[in-house]
Parts: structure tokens; sequence; C-alpha cells
């Protein structure tokens, strides 16, 4: 171990965990299969009902990689994740979600990524769906979220590392796709980046990944490798799916931390955006002009 503690920093995957018996076999598969020879692997779970613990019990024999439980006391999904990042002893954070999968290389190739640029906090792939079934609106969905790092508008993004300030400049920041990285599934993370700009926004229910890539590129370099390495479930369950089926506040309260946290990092016209929908003065300037133009 100490070899690798030397030439390979220890790599903690974080499985946040509520009732994932269904999928987890796959995703613990997917971790203890990881070519990168230093990991620990962080389970954070949030009073799972279902068999959910058994099976990970079952994997602490199936593998030489120590495997941690933690019970965590459910108060959101982001307090969740963040009990798993308290809990880890890596020097970089690798999710994965109780029913996503890993590219068996996902590791080594993110790391290699990462060791060549010590200011590099984060590194991101694209990835790839696994679906039950691929209805009309599924596939359109797939096609429009496939590859998100093509939707930056002055960024040419490709396999490589761009400074963090670069993306957020960009003048499609504010746009469709919101979310232009990913899930935490297809994200490694420097575990400095949370003494650095805090940990997940635990008011945030939705949102709360995209705003904190948006938040360590105010100061870290990012990397992008342009192969799928990981796997996003979609399925009726999850709770980006459940999310949508109810009202939440996750946009207004995402541009109020835009506005307050990242303003002067932003291209001029989404400075502009921003001071519409929140600058007291200016909102009340806007108010008046539609109400002179409705005349």
């Amino acid at each position: 171990m100490k070899s690798n503690s030397l030439t390979y920093p220890l790599v903690s995957i974080c499985i946040p965990t509520y009732n994932g018996e269904v999928y987890l076999v796959e995703a613990l598969e997917s971790a203890i299969n990881q070519t990168y020879p230093h990991l620990e692997i962080i389970v954070s779970d949030d009073a799972s009902k279902d068999g959910s613990l058994r099976i990970v019990d079952s994997y602490k024999t199936k593998t030489k990689i120590p495997i941690h439980v933690y019970h965590h006391e459910p108060q959101g999904i982001g307090a969740n994740w963040n009990n798993c990042v308290h809990k880890a002893h890596g020097e970089y954070i690798k999710f994965l979600f109780q029913d996503d999968v890993l590219d068996a290389h996902c590791i080594s190739k993110m790391m290699a990524l990462a060791l060549a640029n010590p200011q590099l906090g984060m590194v991101y792939s694209k990835r790839d769906f696994i679906y039950s079934q691929l209805t009309p609106k599924l596939k359109e969905f797939i096609a429009y979220y496939s590859n998100l790092h093509l939707y930056w508008e002055d960024l040419k993004v490709v396999s490589g590392i761009l400074s963090g300030k670069a993306y957020l400049k960009d003048k499609q920041f504010l746009n469709s796709p919101k979310n232009k990285i990913g899930e935490p599934t297809n994200v490694l993370l420097k575990k400095t980046c949370f003494d650095t700009v805090g940990y997940f926004n635990e008011e945030l229910q939705q949102a709360l990944d995209s705003d904190y890539w948006y938040r360590v590129m105010t100061c870290f370099d990012i990397g992008f490798i342009d192969e799928t390495l990981a796997s996003f479930r979609l399925h009726d369950k999850q709770a980006s799916a459940v999310n949508k089926q109810r009202e939440i506040p996750d946009k207004d309260l995402v541009y109020k931390l835009y506005y307050k946290e990242l303003f002067w990092q932003l291209h001029p016209k989404n400075q502009w955006k921003l001071l519409k929908l929140h600058h007291p003065l200016v909102k009340r300037l806007v108010t008046l002009k539609q109400s002179f133009h409705a005349k």
C-alpha cells in the first residue's frame, strides 16, 4: 500500500444510497472492477428499508478494496452527498450513484489527467445512458443531452485542460442545458475543492451538481476526456425524474446564487440577465418599461 500511496493517490468512490437494491450490484461491480490500484469505497446510507446494506456487506468479502459504510439520517440528497465526502479519506472523490455504472478504466484515465496539472480541480467525461425501453420521448432526451460539452459557444471543449474561468465567461453559460458537465457519476473531484469552495448546497434539490461544478470553476482548471467513461441510468424512480413531477424552486435559487457568487466571472450578456432578475433598481426599471409599453 505504501508504494501505491506514493505513486497513486487514494481515490474515494463515494456511493450515497437509499433503497437502491435493484441496481446496486451493477454499481458495486463497476467499482471493484476499476483498473486504478488505490481505492476505497464510501457508502453513506439514508436509512434504506430494502436490502441495500446487505448487498454492500456481501461485497466486503469479494474485494480487497476497503468498503466503509456510514448510516446517515435523511436530510435530503445534498446532505447525503456531503456526508460521503466528509467520511472519505482520499485525495480525490469519485462519485458513483447507486443505479449508475463506471467503465473499468474510468478512474485510471481521469486520474492520469488530474495528476498532469496540480491546478486541476475537476475532471469529467462523456457518459452513456442506460434504459429499459427507448421511447420516442426518451430518444429525443438522449439526443439533446448526450454531448453536453458541445453546448458552449466560445469554447471548443476537447480532451485536455481548460481554465474554469473560461467556462464561466462563455455566452451560453445560462442557456439550456443548464448543466453542461453532467451528473456526479461522470465527474472526478480533487478533495481540496471542498476546502476551497465549500460543499454541495443542501437547499438545492435538482441543480446542486451543476451549481457545484460552476463554483469549482471559479478557482480551478477543468479537465475533459472525450470518451464515454460512465453510464447514467434513466428510470422513473430516480431523483431527477421524481423532481420533475413536483414544483421545486431550484432555478430561482440557482440564479440568485450566480448573481451573488459568480456575477463578476460571467459574460456581460449573462450579467445583464441576472441584473434584470435580481438587482432591485434594474428590476424596477424593467417593470416600468414593460408597464409603459403595455399602455
